[in-house]
């Protein structure tokens, strides 16, 4: 009889690893009609994603702005606060709604705004900064063009 339990228990805890690992890589998402990933989620968090995009796109203006004004040190502190210490733990219930492939273009995102920063504090010269501000624009134009972010009723 303990087997049968002790089987069982290893039965179940196996298919919740698994569920689990499932929703992690593929998230809660569904095809969109414009051939990009939703990513499903409620209102509120949508709201969240979008204002940090929101906040991810004030920084490329700021950054611009000090490479126009040929300062990499003031467009480097601008980068540093979108690096990834800003931006985890913020909202853990939502990663699991997030693809793995949308969280690990997040993370090199983020990644790469703490290596615009780290390049500005060693003095890089603007045209190369400017360049990596190009790199992170990549980034975001790629995860525009692959997912986009629906509201579930």
């Amino acid at each position: 009889m303990s087997n049968r339990i002790g089987i069982a228990a290893l039965v179940l805890w196996l298919a919740t690893i698994a569920g689990l690992g499932f929703v992690f890589v593929h998230g809660s998402t569904a095809p969109a009609p414009d051939g990009r990933k939703a990513v499903l989620m409620s209102a509120a968090e949508r709201d969240f994603v979008l204002a940090e995009m929101r906040g991810l796109l004030v920084v490329v203006r700021d950054i611009t702005a000090a490479l126009a004004e040929n300062d990499g040190a003031k467009a480097g502190r601008a980068a540093g606060l979108m690096g990834v210490e800003g931006s985890h733990d913020r909202a853990p219930a939502l990663l699991a709604k997030l693809p793995l492939d949308f969280k690990r273009q997040a993370m090199e995102l983020h990644g790469g705004f703490d290596d615009f920063a780290a390049a500005a504090a060693r003095g890089e010269d603007v045209p190369n900064l400017h360049r990596r501000l190009i790199g992170q624009l990549d980034r975001c134009t790629a995860c525009h063009a692959g997912f986009r972010i629906d509201a579930t009723p």
